[in-house]
C-alpha cells in the first residue's frame, strides 16, 4: 500500500443542513399556484438568529424529458409562447425552445408523468426512459423540483401542433439534429433553463446516449 493509499478520500462538497426554524405559511394569493410567506429564523454562524420573510411559489414536483430519436439523431423539442419570457425578453423572443415539462399530478410517479407529457406535448409515446438529473431550478422564489428524463422516441410520427386544448396550449413541436441543438446552445438563442440544462448534459454526454436507453 502506497502513502497515498492510505490517505483518507477528502470530502465531496454538496448541499448541508442548515440551523432554521419555518413558521408559516401564510396564504398570500391563491392563483394558478399557491403564493405564501414565510417567517424564517435562521443562524447567522456566529451565535445570532437572523429574521428573515420570504415570498415562496409552491410549484411542487414537475418532470422534463430531453426526448431523443437515436435512429435520426435527433432531439425532439418544442416551442411555445411564455409570458415572462416577453416581460423579460421581449416580443421578438417570447415564444421558447423548450424540452417536453410538466407538473406532476398528485398520486402521479414521474415516469408516469413525463410519458403523459410527451404525448401532450410532442405527440409521441416514449419507449425507454432513463433519468439523469433532479435540480431546483429557482430556489430563491419558487419550490419546484424538476426530475429531468433522457427518452427514446421515434420522430417520424411528429405531429405539427400539439398540446392540450381544455388547457389553452398552443404547442408546436419539432425535430433538430443533435448537432444543430448544441450549435443553438453555444450560440446563446435558446434561454429556456430546463432547455439549457438537458443540452449541456447532452453534450457532456453524448457517446453514452445508446448504451443509456439500451440499459
Amino acid at each position: 500500500m502506497t502513502v497515498n493509499d492510505a490517505l483518507p478520500a477528502p470530502p465531496v462538497p454538496g448541499d448541508g443542513p442548515a440551523d432554521v426554524e419555518v413558521e408559516g405559511p401564510t396564504l398570500i394569493g391563491a392563483g394558478y399556484r399557491p403564493y405564501e410567506r414565510y417567517a424564517v429564523h435562521l443562524a447567522d454562524g456566529a451565535g445570532q438568529m437572523i429574521r428573515q420573510s420570504r415570498d415562496i411559489l409552491r410549484g411542487g414536483r414537475v418532470v422534463g424529458v430531453l426526448a431523443y430519436d437515436a435512429g435520426r439523431d435527433q432531439v425532439v423539442l418544442v416551442r411555445q409562447f411564455r409570458l415572462p419570457a416577453y416581460l423579460a425578453l421581449g416580443r421578438a423572443r417570447s415564444e421558447l425552445m423548450e424540452i417536453v415539462a410538466g407538473g406532476v399530478e398528485p398520486g402521479e410517479a414521474e415516469e408516469e408523468a413525463a410519458r403523459r407529457e410527451c404525448l401532450e406535448e410532442i405527440g409521441l409515446v416514449p419507449g425507454r426512459m432513463v433519468p439523469f438529473m433532479t435540480l431546483l431550478p429557482t430556489p430563491g422564489i419558487t419550490d419546484e423540483q424538476a426530475t429531468l428524463f433522457l427518452a427514446q422516441v421515434d420522430a417520424g410520427g411528429l405531429p405539427e401542433r400539439a398540446g392540450l386544448a381544455e388547457e389553452d396550449e398552443v404547442i408546436r413541436p419539432l425535430a433538430l439534429g443533435v448537432d444543430d441543438a448544441l450549435a443553438m446552445l453555444a450560440a446563446g438563442r435558446c434561454a429556456n433553463g430546463y432547455l439549457i440544462i438537458a443540452l449541456q448534459w447532452l453534450a457532456l454526454n453524448r457517446p453514452r446516449l445508446s448504451e443509456l436507453l439500451a440499459g
